[in-house]
């Protein structure tokens, strides 16, 4: 759901951040209900999601290493800038109506040690449930529910 960009206090779509497209692992649970909740909630920079490692992201993203992407969610912004890891996360939050002030406090110096932990956390948690043969050309469909993977 997106809000209009009127609604939009810092003026995304005057010039900034008109988009988001997050590179997703598609074959791993946790990451597919992390895109679900994201696209539930109300959006001042909407969000794209595309499989990370897919076709359709090599073709769209040739410069990024794909391999990277699939170890670490990655965020691209309509503007060219990479967002991954910690980054990737907040900007995902900061895209959210009811999270761009969470996003913010969470980047400042003496937090963004602690969101980098939980994101380490939640990757760790990933790479454990992940399957190990992942990532081969031939595992890499994409995957929009949780009967795959």
């Amino acid at each position: 759901m997106t809000t209009p960009a009127a609604a939009d206090p810092t003026g995304h779509g005057a010039g900034g951040i008109g988009m988001f497209t997050v590179l997703y692992d598609a074959h791993c649970r946790l990451c597919r209900s992390a895109r679900r909740w994201l696209e539930s909630r109300a959006q001042y920079v909407p969000l794209e999601f595309l499989p990370a490692g897919s076709t359709d992201a090599q073709r769209r993203f040739p410069g990024l290493d794909h391999d990277a992407t699939l170890r670490d969610i990655t965020v691209v912004a309509d503007t060219g800038d990479v967002y991954v890891g910690d980054g990737a996360w907040l900007a995902c939050l900061w895209a959210l109506v009811d999270y761009r002030a969470t996003a913010d406090r969470l980047a400042r110096p003496h937090l963004l040690p602690l969101a980098r932990r939980v994101v380490a956390s939640a990757a760790a948690v990933r790479e454990r449930h992940r399957d190990p043969r992942y990532g081969d050309d031939d595992d890499r469909a994409d995957c929009t529910d949780d009967r795959c993977g």
